[in-house]
Parts: structure tokens; sequence; C-alpha cells
């Protein structure tokens, strides 16, 4: 059960039987990649204690101010996991967090009663046809190529009907294609338009037909997130006579709902994908629970018989077996990632690609 500061100190101090439990400095490398937390943690808060005394899965209650000067409690494993899938700054605070949420806009109330079909009436659809008389559902299951028994069909496992007397074209259900994908929710509407399974979907716009493992120019990947990782690429690209103009990998298991993952370079000749780690401008990337996600990234990279070099920069630790430690873009970063190939690839490799 977590405790105050004051409370674990004195704790740690009868357990170990010193004044000073943790010499400052001794978590240093774990804090390094969370700038933000570094700036927002002040040791006069905080019963006198560094952050690199505490250690990052220590159980204890630290008092935190945001820039804008909110304090606000939380333990060192709450602060790392908070940066989650928001790209906004205010992540780190939970006031910060709250003051910057939209406002919901209150939905209009569903019309009582209900169709003679058993559908409720939906006031945000036009139900009255001069020669059709049923409600927006039924005319728009029978125009759908999708009978009502294949529509139930679709359904995820341990799902609720999707129609029933309680649908609603605007009720949210769960459903699973045919390949085994993640179940998703969607509307029955979205269903009867075609809008169904986002893997699939995604799949047909590239990944579908290139075979598992391969390299390929796909439409979807992002743009390079900042002005280094071009640079890196046109560095490795005047050692390496190989094929840059690659930006997916095919992947055998969906990274969420895609099944290419977009490294930031990718070398198909040596099977190897390289990623540039900083934490950006808010210290938000590739940290916390983003970090899980670069892991579940390289590991659906390594089951297609790919590797991995990370070069991590901003303080960021490495977290693969060939990960780089780096300051930036320079020629020695270019020269260790040529060796760090060759270790993995084999130097006699690697030398025959060699401009």
């Amino acid at each position: 059960m977590a405790e105050s500061v004051e409370q674990w100190w004195a704790r740690r101090q009868w357990s170990k039987g010193v004044a000073v439990p943790y010499a400052v400095g001794r978590y240093r490398e774990d804090w390094q990649r969370y700038p933000v937390l570094i700036r927002t943690y002040h040791p006069d808060l905080n019963h006198g204690l560094v952050l690199s005394q505490v250690p990052p899965a220590a159980d204890v209650y630290l008092v935190w101010e945001c820039d804008v000067g909110h304090r606000f409690v939380a333990t060192p494993s709450e602060q790392r996991a908070r940066p989650g899938g928001s790209r906004r700054r205010s992540t780190w605070c939970p006031e910060c967090t709250r003051l910057a949420a939209p406002r919901r806009i209150a939905q209009p109330a569903m019309e009582a009663g209900t169709h003679t079909c058993g559908h409720p009436r939906d006031p945000r659809r036009i139900e009255h046809d001069p020669d059709d008389d049923r409600c927006y559902l039924c005319r728009r299951l029978d125009r759908s190529e999708l009978s009502r028994e294949q529509l139930v069909s679709l359904a995820a496992p341990c799902s609720r009907v999707a129609v029933s007397a309680e649908s609603g074209t605007a009720a949210r259900y769960s459903w699973q294609c045919a390949a085994g994908h993640p179940s998703y929710e969607a509307t029955v509407e979205r269903i009867l338009g075609g809008r169904r399974c986002p893997v699939c979907r995604n799949a047909r716009a590239g990944a579908a037909g290139v075979a598992i493992g391969e390299a390929f120019t796909s439409g979807l990947a992002p743009r390079p997130a900042s002005a280094a990782e071009p640079d890196l690429k046109r560095r490795l690209g005047e050692v390496l006579d190989v094929d840059l103009a690659n930006n997916a990998v095919r992947v055998a298991r969906p990274f969420f709902s895609h099944l290419e993952v977009w490294p930031d370079i990718i070398i198909p000749e040596l099977r190897v994908a390289i990623e540039y780690d900083t934490t950006g401008r808010d210290g938000l990337e590739h940290v916390g629970r983003r970090e899980a996600t670069d892991l579940k990234k390289d590991r659906l990279l390594r089951s297609v018989n790919w590797e991995v070099v990370r070069i991590r920069c901003g303080r960021l630790q490495p977290i693969g077996p060939f990960d780089l430690v780096a300051s930036g873009v320079s020629a020695s970063l270019v020269a260790r990632l040529v060796e760090r190939l060759g270790q993995i690839r084999g130097s006699l490799i690697v030398d025959a690609y060699r401009r």
C-alpha cells in the first residue's frame, strides 16, 4: 500500500539501518528518459529527497507540480504511465488533462415508442418515405447485401445480438471478421454501409497483396516526425548501396488496426529496421506506455525474421539487444550503425554492400 514520502523514507531508514538508504544519483538512469517528470518534481515538496533517490517502482506518494502550477499527488508508477495515447503536454498533470478535455455535446434523445417491427424510433434519421412506411433500419437492411442472419453472424463472440428489438442504427456493438482479427465496435449502420473490420480494410490498401515479412511502399505510412530521420537515411545511403525506398513491412499479426508496421528506415537486403527515437518536444514520445508499444512493434518484426536497431536519443535507454545511444545524427553514429549491422548479419555480408 502506498504511503507518504516521509513514512516511506523513515521505514527504509529503519529496514536498512542507515540514514540514507538510497544515495543521490542511484536511479538517475531510470529517470533520465522522463525529462518532463524531472522538471515537475521538486525536492522541497518531497521531504528534501531528489528524484534520483526514488526507485521508479517505489509504492510511495510523491508531490508533483506542473509548469502551470498545479500540485498533485501520484506514485512514480502512475506518473510514468501517464502519457498513454495522448500527445498533449497536459497529459502529465491530471488537472491540466481535465481542463483540456473537450466538452461532450449531448445527443438528442430517442423518440419514445417503437415501430411495428420492434425497432426504436430514431429522430436523427428520415424515416418516412412516400412509397415505403417501414422504419429506417428495416429499409437499410433490405437494401444491404447482408441478410439479418448474416449480420447477426458477424457479431463477435459473447456480444449482444446485432439486430434485436433493442437495436438502433446508433447503438454500438462488437463485431469480428471471418479472418479472426481482433473484435471492434461499430454501429449497425456502419456495418450495413460496408465499413467493417478496420484491419481488413487497411490491409486492402496495400498489405493484403504483400507476402508476410516483405518490405513495400505503403500509402498509409506517416511522414517523418523530424528532419533527423531523413538525414540519417541520406547518410546511410551514402555508405551502403541498399534500397531505402520502402517504408513498411508486412507482419503476420495486427499492429493495432494494421497488418503493416512503419519503421523509420528499412533495409530489405539485410532485413533490418532502424528506428530513431527521441522524447519529442513535450517529452511524450517513446516513454511510459508508448515504450510498451515500441516493444510490441519490435516483437512483430522479429517474428517475421527481421531485426530492429533503435537509436535512442534524449536520454532514452536501450530497450533491445542491438540499440544504440546517441545524442544526434553524425558521421560517428553512421559508423557505429554500420558496425552494429555487421554484428547482426555478419561483417562480410554488410561489407558487400559498402559503396
